[in-house]
């Protein structure tokens, strides 16, 4: 649910404030009033959820002052003007400064309501963004979402800690959909140019002469994606489609930065073949450049009981999105989660967990119906690759006490009851299955 957008309203006058207060209210929009700038000061912070709405005139601190103040403190927060017709070049003036507009009285209130709104959805997308780039920047934090306990994501997990650390250029292959792009942040994230630019592009999506320009330069969006990019991380998705030409200016870059580069490159590739890989794709001095250290991503259906595991956090998170229960897998659909092919990988699987969510607020529908009609152009929903029964039947036993036990915050006696276990066999099993009580309290 997304979370409820303030709009602070600073005026001296009583009554002014409360008819924007109410009317504003009346459509829906959460207000809080200020008798004064001095006020308003004291509540509002640069992290603050919403926009403002103030008088220009008024005792002490006047609205000038207010927000000079208030672009001092975060320059993206919206702030709206009011003033009386005399002070319009003082109401243009706060423009230059960095109102985000101002209204002259006596106003419609349906044009308040609409820079409102526009005021709060430019504040959301900016914390979004700023909260975004906080947690790509925060190496803790984006490690704990490659989730799994499979040897594979181990070593994944492993690999990007090491190579983080380094200063080579990295090369990230993998399977579409098995999260090479978060990959991408995490190895920026946990390294010493964490503090850096991280900056990404594809190469897929722009002509030559377009992606040329943003690369290289000249660029109408400014400075060149090389030169913001310099001391931190470059990107670069779809290294497969870069062309001859621009592989040749890539490599002028590379070696005139010398060893170690001032700005690291990390090169996503998303499309190959057998008959066709990658070094097939590049010129050798630069795929030999870029490929000194490899991170290859494994795919789902290798990193067997993760698939469960993950079903479960996606599913509780979109059944608290959706407000409703998640679905309670049975042994049979976690079989049938743990045998399918996924060919869409971790993405894939995003897709069927929300559906799953969706069926389930219905009251109708399969797991089963969703994976075969999700696979259905890339062949059956079961792969021919058997497992014993013991497997299938262990990786649900530890889904399911794993469930419970974070349900009931690691309360054991609540499990037992739930799952009709002794505390003897309940504290086997999670012992066989590597659980802690101290991971759920």
């Amino acid at each position: 649910m997304a979370r409820a957008m303030k709009v602070a309203i600073v005026d001296d006058e009583a009554d002014m404030r409360q008819s924007i207060s109410q009317w504003l209210a009346l459509s829906g929009f959460d207000t809080e009033t200020y008798a004064s700038a001095e006020e308003a000061l004291a509540v509002i912070n640069a992290d603050f959820a919403g926009a403002v709405v103030s008088d220009i005139r008024m005792p002490g601190m006047d609205g000038m002052a207010f927000l000079k103040r208030l672009m001092g403190m975060d320059s993206s927060l919206p702030v709206i003007m009011i003033t009386g017709h005399g002070d319009v070049p003082m109401a243009v003036e706060a423009m230059r400064l960095g109102a985000f507009d101002f209204l002259e009285k006596p106003f419609n209130p349906d044009r308040m309501t609409e820079l409102a709104k526009r005021a709060t959805q430019t504040r959301r997308m900016t914390l979004d963004n700023r909260a975004l780039r906080k947690e790509l920047s925060d190496g803790s934090m984006i490690m704990k979402k490659l989730i799994g306990s499979s040897p594979a994501m181990e070593r994944l997990r492993e690999d990007i800690l090491d190579l983080g650390q380094a200063d080579s250029h990295v090369l990230i292959d993998g399977e579409t959909g098995t999260g090479k792009t978060l990959v991408a942040h995490a190895l920026h994230a946990v390294g010493p140019r964490a503090a850096k630019k991280f900056v990404t592009v594809s190469c897929a999506a722009w002509s030559e002469d377009q992606l040329a320009a943003k690369l290289f330069g000249p660029s109408e969006d400014g400075v060149p994606l090389i030169e913001e990019a310099r001391g931190g991380t470059l990107c670069l998705e779809d290294i497969e489609s870069l062309s001859h030409a621009l592989q040749s200016r890539l490599l002028t870059v590379i070696n005139d930065q010398g060893t170690p580069p001032e700005t690291r490159i990390v090169a996503i590739c998303n499309e190959h073949t057998a008959d066709k890989t990658l070094e097939d794709t590049l010129r050798p001095d630069l795929f030999y450049r870029l490929g000194a250290m490899t991170i290859v991503l494994p795919p789902l259906r290798a990193r067997g009981e993760d698939i469960l595991t993950l079903f479960t956090r996606l599913s509780e998170q979109f059944s608290e999105e959706y407000g409703c229960d998640a679905p309670a897998l049975t042994a049979q659909e976690a079989a049938q989660l743990l045998q399918a092919p996924w060919p869409g990988n971790v993405r894939q699987l995003v897709n069927i967990a929300e559906r799953a969510v969706l069926q389930n607020r219905r009251g109708s529908g399969s797991i089963a119906s969703l994976l075969m009609a999700d696979n259905e152009a890339s062949g059956p929903a079961l792969t021919t690759e058997g497992k014993p029964l013991k497997d299938y039947v262990d990786a649900f036993e530890r889904m399911l006490i794993d469930n419970t036990m974070r349900r009931h915050k690691g309360s054991i006696v609540a499990v037992m009851e739930e799952l009709c276990l002794p505390r003897r066999t309940l504290n086997e099993k999670m012992a066989k299955y590597g659980l802690s009580r101290g991971d759920y309290t």
